[in-house]
């Protein structure tokens, strides 16, 4: 049995209450002090033993080309603090609050699985029925797969009753919108695949934002109610989240507290965010502290309180793995107090991150409205580990040589990708700087990334896990590198 969360015993309502207005009081000294750690003391994926210390905020979201963030941290089963940083619009001067919207993108899916789950706790849905038994407006095409293994609530909410279209890019403002029948079945205007079983149900975990437009179809269609609507009912108001809404299009009186998204170069996207039909797998506008509240609410739930939404045992069911490392909505590892749930977020010029552990009542979540905020957000949520005492983010230290600065002058230089046939070949920019080099490939978003180096001609990157070798001829010069990034291999010749 989970032990108790370490919080005062008193109602519910009182704790959201409380927890909804932590955010707009000034902080404690002692949490101001903690804030300011945090926001001094970002990490990069690597740090250089012997060299302590972190960057600010600032500096990583100019590097980053991130416009603005907001963080919400939770400790002992509270919003400890949340803050905001940096423009909602590129150049606006509109600073980014605690109230900013930010699409939550692929962490609807998880909120959306709450709803699901408390719709079965109700009788009004079966985790293990095939789910054509009660969708109404559309069903699963029949195949020997669904034959032999049923579409089933659990599966869908796991990422494993074998469904297709692993995730959506939306539609730009100005342009039609397909109605949830027609992104299944791939109809104009829909911009992706049907939704289709291709793959024996249960017999594999493989993500499918597919399959969450299925089980959005199926709240719907055993409701009789629109998804927003749903969804605000069954679990938004319910949980405090007074911010959110799954509403798509974003309703124009809700447009003034939306951020932008940008693209990688913070050029903003036309018409400000794209709009996303498939609700349940991307279409959440929120904030970090929305987001915080429903993670307290899991974790009560989880710990024995009788909550607003779950029950105890659907909290520990939707927290146990169920499919690879899947639970029913969220990605569940760890356990005791390291045991934690999590989701990540990318849509279109937004990245997000939440994470919060389900017996200590320990949290965060960041929103970012830039498509490089996934790596900033890491770096903040490393910050926020070591301050906070968060499992399962350590610092990784590498050992760093020095070099003179002629001997990494001869590494600057242009260089290429060995063209395969399969596209053109990729620039790539290395120049020395300081203590170490700086690559930048424009087509992949790179803008001068740090590298160090760990050995004469072998370095690696500091915000990303991955290295470069350079290699040489017979009289010692330059010809070209190896850069191993994810697994892969690939080799440059110098230009």
């Amino acid at each position: 049995m989970p032990r108790t969360l370490r919080i005062a015993a008193m109602s519910i309502l009182p704790l959201l209450l409380s927890s909804a207005c932590a955010a707009q009081r000034p902080a404690s000294p002692e949490i101001e002090a903690r804030i300011r750690r945090v926001e001094s003391g970002l990490l990069t994926f690597h740090a250089v033993r012997g060299e302590t210390g972190g960057q600010s905020i600032a500096e990583r979201m100019r590097y980053h080309r991130v416009p603005g963030v907001s963080v919400a941290v939770i400790n002992d089963g509270r919003i400890e603090w949340a803050r905001g940083w940096g423009e909602a619009h590129a150049g606006s001067g509109i600073r980014v609050d605690t109230a900013t919207l930010f699409q939550a993108a692929s962490i609807s899916k998880p909120v959306a699985a709450v709803a699901a789950l408390r719709l079965v706790q109700e009788g009004r849905l079966a985790l293990d029925e095939d789910v054509n038994a009660r969708l109404r407006s559309w069903q699963v095409p029949a195949s020997s797969l669904t034959a032999a293994e049923k579409v089933t609530l659990r599966r869908l909410l796991s990422h494993s009753a074998g469904t297709t279209v692993h995730g959506f890019p939306g539609y730009a403002a100005g342009v039609p919108v397909p109605s949830t029948v027609q992104v299944l079945e791939g109809e104009p205007p829909a911009n992706t695949r049907p939704v289709r079983v291709d793959t024996l149900p249960g017999s594999l975990w493989r993500y499918s934002g597919g399959g969450y437009t299925i089980a959005q179809l199926l709240m719907a269609d055993v409701t009789g109610r629109p998804f927003a609507e749903l969804m605000r009912e069954q679990v938004l108001e319910p949980a405090g989240m007074r911010h959110s809404t799954y509403a798509q299009p974003l309703p124009a009186d809700r447009a003034g507290q939306a951020a932008t998204a940008h693209r990688a170069d913070e050029t903003p996207v036309a018409g400000n965010y794209h709009t996303y039909p498939e609700q349940a797998a991307a279409g959440l506008w929120t904030t970090p502290s929305d987001l915080a509240r429903l993670a307290i609410e899991v974790q009560r739930a989880y710990n024995g309180e009788t909550g607003l939404i779950l029950t105890p045992e659907t909290a520990r069911l939707m927290l146990t793995t169920q499919s690879g490392s899947y639970g029913l909505g969220f990605g569940v590892s760890g356990e005791g107090d390291s045991l934690r749930f999590e989701h990540g977020g990318s849509n279109q010029g937004f990245r997000a991150f939440f994470l919060a552990f389900a017996e200590t009542g320990k949290g965060v979540v960041v929103m970012t409205n830039g498509e490089n905020g996934a790596e900033l957000g890491m770096e903040i949520l490393r910050a926020v580990a070591r301050e906070y005492g968060l499992p399962g983010y350590p610092v990784r230290e590498r050992d760093a040589i020095r070099m003179e600065p002629a001997a990494l002058g001869a590494y600057a230089g242009g260089y290429t990708t060995v063209p395969d046939g399969d596209g053109p070949a990729v620039q790539v920019d290395v120049e020395a700087d300081g203590d170490g080099l700086r690559i930048t490939v424009a087509s992949a978003g790179w803008n001068r990334r740090p590298l160090r180096a760990s050995a004469p001609d072998t370095f690696f990157f500091l915000d990303i896990p991955g290295e470069i070798v350079f290699s040489r001829d017979a009289s010692g010069g330059v010809t070209g590198a190896t850069l191993t990034r994810q697994g892969q291999r690939i080799p440059l010749v110098r230009r």
